[in-house]
Protein backbone atom coordinates (compact mmCIF):
# COMPACT_ATOMS: atom_id res chain seq x y z
CA UNK A 1 0.00 0.00 0.00
CA UNK A 2 1.20 3.27 -1.02
CA UNK A 3 1.36 5.70 1.95
CA UNK A 4 0.27 9.42 1.62
CA UNK A 5 3.07 11.90 0.93
CA UNK A 6 3.53 14.35 4.17
CA UNK A 7 5.65 17.16 3.77
CA UNK A 8 8.66 16.93 6.13
CA UNK A 9 8.23 19.82 7.76
CA UNK A 10 4.13 18.98 9.07
CA UNK A 11 5.33 15.74 9.79
CA UNK A 12 8.13 16.47 11.86
CA UNK A 13 5.88 19.06 13.80
CA UNK A 14 2.97 16.76 14.29
CA UNK A 15 6.56 13.77 15.83
CA UNK A 16 7.47 16.52 18.14
CA UNK A 17 4.09 17.24 19.32
CA UNK A 18 2.55 13.84 19.89
CA UNK A 19 5.31 11.73 20.80
CA UNK A 20 8.89 13.61 21.85
CA UNK A 21 7.54 16.43 23.61
CA UNK A 22 6.08 14.28 26.07
CA UNK A 23 8.94 12.13 26.79
CA UNK A 24 11.22 15.56 27.02
CA UNK A 25 8.45 16.89 29.13
CA UNK A 26 8.81 14.35 31.48
CA UNK A 27 12.90 13.26 31.33
CA UNK A 28 13.92 16.84 31.38
CA UNK A 29 11.61 18.61 33.77
CA UNK A 30 13.44 21.85 34.68
CA UNK A 31 15.85 21.44 31.81
CA UNK A 32 15.63 24.37 29.10
CA UNK A 33 15.75 22.95 25.67
CA UNK A 34 14.69 24.46 22.24
CA UNK A 35 13.57 22.07 19.42
CA UNK A 36 13.35 22.88 15.58
CA UNK A 37 13.38 21.33 12.20
CA UNK A 38 16.06 23.84 10.60
CA UNK A 39 19.12 22.99 8.67
CA UNK A 40 19.54 20.95 5.66
CA UNK A 41 16.82 19.36 3.79
CA UNK A 42 14.74 20.41 0.90
CA UNK A 43 11.85 19.61 3.51
CA UNK A 44 13.31 22.85 5.19
CA UNK A 45 12.79 24.72 2.74
CA UNK A 46 9.27 23.49 1.71
CA UNK A 47 10.74 22.23 -1.23
CA UNK A 48 10.26 18.38 -1.28
CA UNK A 49 8.02 16.11 -2.65
CA UNK A 50 7.34 12.33 -2.79
CA UNK A 51 10.79 11.70 -4.48
CA UNK A 52 12.56 13.47 -0.94
CA UNK A 53 11.15 10.32 0.61
CA UNK A 54 13.65 7.77 -0.98
CA UNK A 55 16.81 8.51 1.44
CA UNK A 56 17.29 10.55 4.53
CA UNK A 57 13.91 10.73 5.22
CA UNK A 58 11.41 10.59 8.09
CA UNK A 59 10.43 12.71 11.13
CA UNK A 60 13.63 14.38 12.64
CA UNK A 61 14.87 17.32 13.90
CA UNK A 62 17.12 19.14 16.16
CA UNK A 63 17.13 18.96 20.33
CA UNK A 64 19.14 22.11 21.16
CA UNK A 65 20.93 22.70 24.74
CA UNK A 66 22.92 24.73 26.54
CA UNK A 67 26.39 23.71 26.35
CA UNK A 68 27.23 22.50 29.75
CA UNK A 69 23.44 20.52 29.57
CA UNK A 70 24.85 19.14 26.46
CA UNK A 71 28.00 17.89 28.02
CA UNK A 72 26.36 16.54 30.94
CA UNK A 73 23.04 14.99 29.32
CA UNK A 74 23.76 14.09 25.32
CA UNK A 75 24.21 10.38 25.16
CA UNK A 76 22.19 9.76 28.59
CA UNK A 77 19.26 11.98 26.63
CA UNK A 78 20.15 10.31 23.29
CA UNK A 79 19.73 6.59 24.55
CA UNK A 80 16.62 7.53 26.10
CA UNK A 81 14.97 8.56 23.06
CA UNK A 82 16.65 6.04 21.27
CA UNK A 83 14.54 3.32 23.50
CA UNK A 84 11.16 5.23 24.08
CA UNK A 85 10.73 6.44 20.35
CA UNK A 86 8.26 4.63 18.24
CA UNK A 87 9.63 2.33 14.80
CA UNK A 88 7.14 4.03 13.19
CA UNK A 89 5.49 7.49 12.65
CA UNK A 90 2.69 8.00 10.57
CA UNK A 91 3.90 5.64 8.18
CA UNK A 92 7.21 6.39 8.17
CA UNK A 93 10.69 4.94 9.86
CA UNK A 94 11.78 6.69 13.25
CA UNK A 95 15.03 5.00 12.27
CA UNK A 96 17.11 5.60 9.19
CA UNK A 97 20.60 5.62 7.81
CA UNK A 98 22.29 8.29 6.14
CA UNK A 99 24.30 8.04 4.60
CA UNK A 100 22.77 4.66 2.84
CA UNK A 101 26.01 3.08 4.17
CA UNK A 102 25.56 3.78 7.79
CA UNK A 103 23.58 2.07 10.92
CA UNK A 104 19.95 3.27 11.06
CA UNK A 105 19.42 5.79 14.11
CA UNK A 106 16.66 7.85 15.13
CA UNK A 107 17.09 11.36 14.13
CA UNK A 108 16.22 13.57 17.30
CA UNK A 109 19.59 15.05 16.62
CA UNK A 110 20.58 16.46 20.23
CA UNK A 111 22.93 19.24 19.82
CA UNK A 112 25.28 22.22 21.59
CA UNK A 113 22.55 25.51 19.94
CA UNK A 114 25.92 27.85 20.47
CA UNK A 115 28.08 24.70 18.56
CA UNK A 116 25.39 24.24 16.12
CA UNK A 117 25.19 28.15 14.91
CA UNK A 118 28.83 28.98 15.28
CA UNK A 119 29.70 25.71 13.28
CA UNK A 120 27.41 27.15 10.35
CA UNK A 121 28.85 30.69 10.74
CA UNK A 122 32.17 30.89 12.08
CA UNK A 123 30.83 32.97 14.74
CA UNK A 124 28.51 33.22 17.50
CA UNK A 125 25.92 35.17 16.37
CA UNK A 126 25.17 36.29 20.34
CA UNK A 127 27.27 38.70 19.44
CA UNK A 128 26.38 40.14 16.21
CA UNK A 129 27.80 39.85 13.41
CA UNK A 130 30.74 41.61 11.67
CA UNK A 131 30.12 42.39 7.96
CA UNK A 132 33.31 40.17 7.18
CA UNK A 133 31.05 37.37 8.15
CA UNK A 134 27.40 38.58 6.65
CA UNK A 135 29.97 38.00 3.07
CA UNK A 136 31.30 34.83 3.89
CA UNK A 137 28.08 33.50 4.72
CA UNK A 138 26.84 31.31 1.74
CA UNK A 139 22.96 32.36 1.01
CA UNK A 140 22.49 28.56 1.16
CA UNK A 141 23.38 28.55 4.84
CA UNK A 142 21.52 31.61 5.51
CA UNK A 143 18.37 30.13 4.30
CA UNK A 144 19.07 26.73 6.33
CA UNK A 145 19.58 28.67 9.63
CA UNK A 146 16.63 30.86 8.79
CA UNK A 147 14.24 28.23 7.16
CA UNK A 148 12.41 25.20 8.94
CA UNK A 149 10.23 25.29 11.87
CA UNK A 150 11.42 25.99 15.31
CA UNK A 151 8.80 23.93 17.74
CA UNK A 152 9.89 25.27 20.95
CA UNK A 153 12.47 27.76 22.17
CA UNK A 154 12.60 27.30 26.23
CA UNK A 155 16.44 28.32 25.57
CA UNK A 156 14.88 31.26 23.76
CA UNK A 157 17.63 32.09 21.72
CA UNK A 158 16.89 30.92 18.52
CA UNK A 159 14.14 33.58 17.75
CA UNK A 160 16.45 36.10 18.50
CA UNK A 161 19.05 34.01 16.07
CA UNK A 162 16.91 33.56 13.40
CA UNK A 163 15.94 37.34 14.02
CA UNK A 164 18.91 38.82 13.30
CA UNK A 165 19.66 36.46 10.25
CA UNK A 166 16.56 37.08 9.04
CA UNK A 167 18.25 39.12 6.48
CA UNK A 168 21.65 41.66 5.44
CA UNK A 169 22.22 44.87 6.95
CA UNK A 170 21.12 47.44 5.21
CA UNK A 171 24.04 48.57 4.08
CA UNK A 172 25.76 44.69 3.15
CA UNK A 173 22.21 44.62 1.17
CA UNK A 174 23.13 47.55 -0.94
CA UNK A 175 26.50 46.05 -1.44
CA UNK A 176 25.46 42.58 -2.22
CA UNK A 177 22.95 44.33 -5.12
CA UNK A 178 25.66 46.28 -5.89
CA UNK A 179 27.53 43.58 -7.01
CA UNK A 180 25.05 41.51 -8.44
CA UNK A 181 24.21 44.19 -10.66
CA UNK A 182 28.09 44.32 -12.16
CA UNK A 183 27.94 40.65 -12.51
CA UNK A 184 25.51 41.28 -14.92
CA UNK A 185 27.29 44.56 -16.12
CA UNK A 186 30.48 42.76 -17.30
CA UNK A 187 29.24 40.27 -19.63
CA UNK A 188 26.05 41.99 -21.52
CA UNK A 189 27.85 42.50 -24.55
CA UNK A 190 29.35 38.83 -25.19
CA UNK A 191 26.20 37.46 -25.82
CA UNK A 192 26.10 39.24 -29.07
CA UNK A 193 30.12 39.36 -29.49
CA UNK A 194 30.01 35.60 -29.36
CA UNK A 195 27.19 35.52 -31.88
CA UNK A 196 28.84 37.52 -34.22
CA UNK A 197 31.77 35.47 -35.03
CA UNK A 198 29.99 32.20 -35.29
CA UNK A 199 29.94 30.91 -31.74
CA UNK A 200 26.18 30.18 -30.77
CA UNK A 201 27.09 27.53 -27.82
CA UNK A 202 29.47 30.26 -26.40
CA UNK A 203 26.37 32.87 -26.85
CA UNK A 204 23.99 30.29 -25.19
CA UNK A 205 26.90 29.64 -22.40
CA UNK A 206 26.72 33.22 -21.38
CA UNK A 207 23.01 33.70 -22.40
CA UNK A 208 22.35 31.01 -19.46
CA UNK A 209 25.11 32.53 -16.83
CA UNK A 210 23.33 35.93 -17.38
CA UNK A 211 19.72 34.57 -16.65
CA UNK A 212 21.25 32.73 -13.46
CA UNK A 213 22.19 36.40 -12.14
CA UNK A 214 19.05 37.72 -12.97
CA UNK A 215 17.08 35.48 -11.03
CA UNK A 216 19.79 35.86 -8.62
CA UNK A 217 19.45 39.51 -8.36
CA UNK A 218 15.45 39.48 -8.27
CA UNK A 219 15.66 36.79 -5.25
CA UNK A 220 17.78 39.71 -3.50
CA UNK A 221 15.79 42.89 -4.71
CA UNK A 222 13.32 40.60 -2.64
CA UNK A 223 15.50 39.98 0.37
CA UNK A 224 15.38 36.49 -0.35
CA UNK A 225 18.51 34.51 0.52
CA UNK A 226 19.21 32.54 -2.80
CA UNK A 227 19.77 29.28 -2.96
CA UNK A 228 21.71 26.46 -4.27
CA UNK A 229 21.35 25.53 -8.17
CA UNK A 230 19.07 22.62 -7.47
CA UNK A 231 16.29 24.97 -5.94
CA UNK A 232 17.71 27.91 -7.66
CA UNK A 233 14.13 27.92 -10.01
CA UNK A 234 11.77 26.82 -7.68
CA UNK A 235 12.44 29.98 -5.08
CA UNK A 236 12.69 32.51 -8.14
CA UNK A 237 8.70 30.93 -9.71
CA UNK A 238 8.05 32.10 -6.50
CA UNK A 239 8.40 35.47 -6.42
CA UNK A 240 5.89 37.98 -7.75
CA UNK A 241 7.68 39.28 -10.58
CA UNK A 242 8.45 35.36 -11.75
CA UNK A 243 5.87 35.62 -14.16
CA UNK A 244 6.71 38.63 -15.96
CA UNK A 245 9.87 37.77 -16.04
CA UNK A 246 10.06 34.09 -17.01
CA UNK A 247 8.82 34.29 -20.40
CA UNK A 248 11.90 36.04 -21.65
CA UNK A 249 14.16 34.08 -18.91
CA UNK A 250 12.82 30.73 -20.96
CA UNK A 251 12.95 32.38 -24.22
CA UNK A 252 16.82 33.46 -23.83
CA UNK A 253 17.23 29.94 -23.34
CA UNK A 254 15.47 27.80 -26.13
CA UNK A 255 16.99 30.73 -28.71
CA UNK A 256 18.99 29.44 -31.10
CA UNK A 257 20.42 32.80 -32.73
CA UNK A 258 22.40 35.38 -30.78
CA UNK A 259 19.74 38.30 -31.96
CA UNK A 260 16.68 36.20 -30.15
CA UNK A 261 18.88 35.88 -26.98
CA UNK A 262 19.42 39.30 -26.91
CA UNK A 263 16.12 40.78 -27.66
CA UNK A 264 14.74 38.54 -24.37
CA UNK A 265 17.38 39.46 -22.38
CA UNK A 266 16.68 42.90 -23.05
CA UNK A 267 13.19 42.86 -21.95
CA UNK A 268 14.41 40.75 -19.07
CA UNK A 269 17.19 43.64 -18.44
CA UNK A 270 14.41 46.22 -18.37
CA UNK A 271 11.78 44.75 -16.16
CA UNK A 272 14.66 44.16 -13.69
CA UNK A 273 15.71 47.44 -13.97
CA UNK A 274 12.49 48.48 -13.16
CA UNK A 275 11.79 46.71 -10.05
CA UNK A 276 14.97 47.98 -9.12
CA UNK A 277 13.46 51.70 -9.38
CA UNK A 278 10.54 50.33 -7.36
CA UNK A 279 13.04 49.57 -4.32
CA UNK A 280 13.55 53.25 -3.94
CA UNK A 281 17.10 52.55 -2.40
CA UNK A 282 18.60 55.06 -5.35
CA UNK A 283 17.28 58.03 -7.52
CA UNK A 284 15.63 56.42 -10.97
CA UNK A 285 17.30 54.90 -13.22
CA UNK A 286 17.10 54.77 -16.70
CA UNK A 287 15.84 51.39 -17.66
CA UNK A 288 15.96 51.54 -21.28
CA UNK A 289 19.17 49.16 -22.98
CA UNK A 290 21.15 50.45 -25.38
CA UNK A 291 24.16 49.97 -27.82
CA UNK A 292 27.61 49.19 -26.24
CA UNK A 293 29.81 51.96 -27.24
CA UNK A 294 29.78 51.78 -31.24
CA UNK A 295 28.99 47.96 -31.49
CA UNK A 296 25.62 46.28 -32.40
CA UNK A 297 25.09 44.68 -29.06
CA UNK A 298 22.12 45.87 -26.65
CA UNK A 299 23.16 46.13 -23.27
CA UNK A 300 21.61 47.69 -20.08
CA UNK A 301 24.84 49.04 -18.76
CA UNK A 302 23.99 47.42 -15.58
CA UNK A 303 27.05 49.04 -13.88
CA UNK A 304 25.08 52.32 -13.80
CA UNK A 305 22.68 50.36 -10.88
CA UNK A 306 26.00 49.36 -9.18
CA UNK A 307 26.87 53.01 -9.18
CA UNK A 308 24.01 54.18 -8.38
CA UNK A 309 23.64 51.62 -4.81
CA UNK A 310 27.21 52.11 -3.96
CA UNK A 311 26.70 55.86 -3.59
CA UNK A 312 23.76 55.09 -0.84
CA UNK A 313 26.14 52.87 1.43
CA UNK A 314 26.66 54.74 4.51
CA UNK A 315 29.11 53.10 6.16
CA UNK A 316 32.50 54.35 4.27
CA UNK A 317 34.26 50.80 4.92
CA UNK A 318 31.62 49.18 2.78
CA UNK A 319 31.48 51.51 0.09
CA UNK A 320 35.38 51.44 -0.19
CA UNK A 321 34.59 47.42 -0.78
CA UNK A 322 35.52 46.34 -4.34
CA UNK A 323 32.58 45.01 -6.19
CA UNK A 324 33.24 41.46 -5.72
CA UNK A 325 30.20 40.83 -3.47
CA UNK A 326 29.22 38.26 -1.08
CA UNK A 327 30.81 34.89 -1.17
CA UNK A 328 28.72 33.31 -3.17
CA UNK A 329 28.94 35.79 -5.60
CA UNK A 330 32.67 34.65 -6.20
CA UNK A 331 33.32 31.24 -5.62
CA UNK A 332 31.31 28.77 -7.29
CA UNK A 333 32.53 25.52 -5.33
CA UNK A 334 30.48 23.31 -3.08
CA UNK A 335 33.28 22.36 -0.97
CA UNK A 336 33.48 26.29 -0.22
CA UNK A 337 29.96 27.20 -0.05
CA UNK A 338 28.60 24.12 1.62
CA UNK A 339 26.62 23.48 5.15
CA UNK A 340 29.33 23.02 8.03
CA UNK A 341 32.43 24.49 5.75
CA UNK A 342 32.86 27.87 8.16
CA UNK A 343 36.37 26.78 8.74
CA UNK A 344 37.10 25.32 5.62
CA UNK A 345 35.83 29.29 3.89
CA UNK A 346 38.08 30.58 7.02
CA UNK A 347 41.43 29.32 5.50
CA UNK A 348 40.28 29.30 1.50
CA UNK A 349 39.97 33.28 2.53
CA UNK A 350 43.11 33.95 4.53
CA UNK A 351 45.52 31.60 2.51
CA UNK A 352 47.41 28.61 2.85
CA UNK A 353 49.84 29.41 6.40
CA UNK A 354 48.05 32.63 7.19
CA UNK A 355 46.03 33.69 10.26
CA UNK A 356 42.97 35.58 10.54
Amino acid sequence: MTRPFLPGLELSELFYTEVVAPILNSELAGVPYSAALIGWGSEVQGFDTARSTDHAWGPRMQLFLGSADFLARRDELDALLDRRLPLEFRGYPVRFAFPSDAPARHWVHVADLREFFTGQLGTDPAGGLSTSTWLTVPTQVLRELTGGVVFHDGLGLLGPHRKLLAWYPDDVWRYVLACQWMRLSQEEPFVGRCGEVGDELGSAVVAARQVRDLMKLCLLMNRVYPPYSKWLGTAFAALPCAQALTPDLSGALSARDWRERERHLSCAYEIAARLHNDLGLTEPVDVTVRYFHDRPFRVLDAYRFTDALVATISDSAVRALPPVGAIDQYVDSTDVTDRGHAELRRRYITGPGLDL
